[in-house]
Formats: structure tokens, C-alpha cells, sequence
């Protein structure tokens, strides 16, 4: 049995909440992924490159700067074997700047935002919220180069109704309109037509910015306060600012909280937890050195965007991208259709933990527990792509490194989510099960999860990429054929 990596529970949900604190968005996600890999001694690839893959090598490559993919090929690894893989994504529902977001309305400036995903909108309301995401920037010599942008300060706001306007909101719910009432605040007008666009300026600064102006920048689109603190940040001028893609979030950092820090406080659970685990799990299966050495497989980790709103992207789980690549690493066609069958995926995204205040909501022989281990998913109209050969197989590679498992099924009369499970199976044909940690108010500003959970499941996806049943897929204990 591989030994896992000796972090006690409390290390690794510290752990945890310093990847999702430096993660406020999916391309900062990737960017933190991308520095754990490379101190473990992964490689960065190009994909438009050659590859020259070697047993025992490590390696990942990334797409949009918002998915990444992390490998590692086993030392007895041969065209024709087969894959274990773990599946998350690095997007969570939440605000972003709309291309054209100046907005100024009674004597406040506002900033233009389109709602991402399903998000909990209302508990948007009255948090403390900034910008972070990715800035194109057009430097001195004409190149274009894109930056990560994060803004620590709370610049924006989307305030409340006072009770005293809305006597009815704690009885009749509070209703609003996303288009109208989820608007954030970023100053006053009397601050902007006050202030120079860029600062002050003398002449040899004025003369620059002449030079450097170009059409094609994003003045007039934005409030130029806005536009000024983006600047600042990147140390560049507001006109060398071509284009962004800017998300708001929490200020408030994640952190461990309950009686007994056993719980996790934090934003963007869903999906950075998974992602977290999943990369914490490669990169310990691949310290244990002997294990690796006899592994046939490869190991791969898979990171995606875009699965908030349907995965349909050239860096979603729904596009290509996953498929080339399998392809690309079997060597050949014949290769690969040998692979798929010896292959094993697991889709990890979080699930619903029993809620103490709304039991009904949840089936009755089904009610995950927080910091009891990771759920597996059923459906059977296949929104989870879960079946009884690939969750007894998960089952058996649990068993034999002691990590608790706990079912999940929604109720016949509650709509049922879905996950990037069902899209890579019915997409490649391979074995899936789609499984989470358990957590309450998903979707949420603020989410609540088990602290416990996270070594589990970073635990469980260690153990997956080197167990028996992942190894050969021949399952001769189980009965025959699968397939």
C-alpha cells in the first residue's frame, strides 16, 4: 500500500485555505497550481510544441491560463496503457466586469456586471468586495503581453435596501433584479470629475502617454478610477490597457473556523477544493518513488474551465482539448483505443452535505456528513456518471487506504446538478465515477466545508494512481464484462 504523505488533517485544511486565498480567480488558480507543480519537479510544456515525454517524468501544460493539465508517466508506462485520472474545474460562479461597465446613476459611480454561473446572488450583497483576474497590456516595444491583476483594497460594494424601503423583505423574501439591483459601487461622481485620468502629470509624462496612446485601449469604457487603480497595480498607464477579464471577489480570506476548527470558511469551495486535492494527491503519488517506479500507467490531473456554464469552451471539459490530448500521449489510434478500456476516471466536484435546518430537502437514506470522507454521486438519469463497476472500484481503493466513503442521491422532486463526469465518459468512453466533498451553501459567497475532508480526498486520489484496481482495470474479482 502507498504511503501517503505524513500531513495531519490540520495541515493539510491550512493548506488549503492558503492555495484558495491566493486563488481569486480561475487564472489565479492555475498560477498557484502551476507553483506547486513546479516546486514538486514538474515541467512546464507547450502545446504547440513536440513533446519528448519519459518514463518517470513529470510534466504539465496549460490552456488559456484558466486550465491546466498535470502528468506523470509511470516507469513501466507503454503506448497502449491506460490513464488514471482525476477531473476538477478552477471556475466558481461570481460577478464579472462587462465589457463596457461605466455606469453612473444619481450622483454614484457604478460598475457595469454580468452574473457567471448560478450563483447565490443576494449573498453578494453587502460584502466587501475587489477585482482579480487577467489584464492585456501593450508594453513599450509593441508587444502584448497579459498580466494577473488582484486588487487587495475593497473597492466595490453592492449595497442593500434599508428595511425601513423594503418593509416586506422578511416576509414576502427579498427580491431584486440582477440587471438593475446587483450593481457595485466604486466611488462618487464628485471623486472622478475631480481626478485626472492617470494621476497627475508633468510634461515628460504627458508626452509619453501621447506616444503610447492607441485606439484600441479601454478609455471611455470604464470609469477612469477604475481604470487608475488597474494601472497602478500593474505599474503600466491606463492607455496601455488593451483588454481584461476581471471577476469580483470576497475580501474576506478563507480560513478555518467552528469550536474546534472543523470546519472551513471560505469562498470558491466549489470547485477550488477539488482542485486543491487533486493536485496535493498527484504530487504525493509521485514521492513515493518504488510506487512510481512500477506503475504502468500514467497519471494525469485535469483541471478545466468553464464548467459553471456547461464546459462548452476551447478550454472546457466539452471541447478537445482532453481528448488530443489522451491521444497525443498514447502515441497512436490503435494505442489510444486500447487505453480508453484500461483506463479510470474520477470526476471530483462538491456535493451536498445534510443541511441542519433544512433536512426535508435532502433523499432519506442519503445525507452526507461533513468530515466524514468524500461522497460518491449517483444518478441514474446519468447527470452523474457513476454506475456500480466504477463505484466499487472506488470503494476498493478506499478500502485499502482506510478513507471513509459516504452515497449521495437527490430526491425525486429536486433537480439534479451535473459535473464534467458525464461529458469525458459519454465524450471518451471511460470508466467514471463522479464523487465530492460534502458542504453546505454552495454557490454561496461564503461556503462551509469539513476540514477533515480535504486530507481525504487528497488522500484517496493519492491511492488512486497507484492501486491495483486503477493500475489494469481487469477487476478479476468483479464480474465480467464491463465494457
Amino acid at each position: 500500500i502507498i504511503q501517503r504523505h505524513e500531513m495531519s488533517f490540520r495541515e493539510s485544511a491550512e493548506s488549503f485555505v492558503s492555495f484558495v486565498n491566493a486563488s481569486p480567480s480561475p487564472f489565479h488558480a492555475v498560477a498557484a497550481a502551476k507553483e506547486l507543480l513546479t516546486a514538486a519537479g514538474f515541467i512546464e510544456l507547450n502545446e504547440k510544441e513536440k513533446w519528448g515525454v519519459e518514463p518517470l517524468g513529470k510534466y504539465y501544460f496549460t490552456r488559456n491560463q484558466s486550465t491546466l493539465v498535470a502528468f506523470a508517466v509511470g516507469g513501466k508506462y507503454e503506448n497502449g496503457n491506460g490513464f488514471s485520472v482525476v477531473g476538477a474545474h478552477t471556475d466558481s460562479p461570481c460577478l464579472r466586469v462587462k465589457p463596457t461597465s461605466k455606469l453612473t446613476k444619481h450622483g454614484y459611480l457604478s460598475v457595469g456586471v454580468e452574473c457567471y454561473g448560478g450563483g447565490l446572488w443576494h449573498t453578494w450583497f453587502d460584502r466587501d468586495l475587489s477585482i482579480a483576474g487577467r489584464v492585456l497590456v501593450r508594453s513599450e516595444n509593441g508587444d502584448i503581453n497579459d498580466r494577473l491583476l488582484r486588487v487587495d483594497e475593497p473597492i466595490l460594494r453592492v449595497p442593500n435596501l434599508a428595511i425601513h424601503l423594503n418593509r416586506g423583505v422578511n416576509t414576502e423574501g427579498f427580491k431584486f433584479n440582477k440587471e438593475t439591483h446587483l450593481l457595485p459601487v466604486i466611488g462618487l461622481v464628485n471623486d472622478e470629475l475631480n481626478a485626472p485620468i492617470g494621476g497627475e502629470d508633468d510634461g515628460d509624462n504627458a508626452a509619453k502617454k501621447a506616444k503610447k496612446k492607441t485606439k484600441h485601449n479601454q478609455q471611455g469604457k470604464h470609469h477612469s478610477k477604475l481604470l487608475d487603480i488597474i494601472a497602478k497595480n500593474l505599474d503600466c498607464e491606463v492607455e496601455e490597457i488593451l483588454d481584461f477579464e476581471l471577476s469580483l471577489f470576497d475580501t474576506q480570506p478563507s480560513r478555518l473556523g467552528g469550536v474546534s476548527n472543523e470546519f472551513v470558511f471560505s469562498p470558491r469551495l466549489d470547485n477550488l477544493e477539488s482542485s486543491f486535492c487533486g493536485l496535493q494527491g498527484l504530487i504525493d503519488a509521485c514521492d513515493e518513488e518504488d510506487n512510481f517506479a512500477e506503475d504502468p500507467n500514467m497519471r494525469v490531473l485535469a483541471l478545466f474551465d468553464h464548467e459553471e456554464v456547461g464546459s462548452k469552451s476551447a478550454q472546457g471539459a466539452g471541447s478537445s482539448l482532453f481528448s488530443y490530448f489522451l491521444r497525443r500521449l498514447a502515441g497512436d489510434d490503435d494505442s489510444f483505443v486500447r487505453a480508453v478500456p484500461k483506463s479510470f476516471v474520477i470526476s471530483a466536484d462538491m456535493a451536498h452535505a445534510i443541511h441542519p435546518n433544512y433536512p426535508e430537502k435532502h433523499e432519506a437514506n442519503h445525507k452526507p456528513e461533513m468530515n466524514k470522507g468524500p461522497v460518491i454521486k449517483f444518478n441514474t438519469n446519468q447527470r452523474y456518471a457513476t454506475n456500480a463497476v466504477t463505484a466499487t472500484i472506488l470503494r476498493e481503493i478506499a478500502d485499502e487506504a482506510n478513507i471513509p466513503l459516504q452515497d449521495v442521491m437527490v430526491r425525486n422532486d429536486s433537480a439534479c446538478g451535473s459535473t464534467i463526469g458525464p461529458i469525458i465518459s459519454s465524450g471518451l468512453g471511460i470508466r467514471t465515477v463522479d464523487i465530492g466533498n460534502a458542504q453546505l451553501s454552495m454557490h454561496s459567497i461564503r461556503e462551509q466545508g469539513g476540514a477533515d475532508d480535504i486530507k481525504y480526498a487528497a488522500d484517496l486520489f493519492c491511492v488512486s494512481c497507484s492501486t491495483e484496481q486503477t493500475r489494469t482495470c481487469n477487476y478479476s474479482q468483479l464480474p465480467a464484462p464491463f465494457f
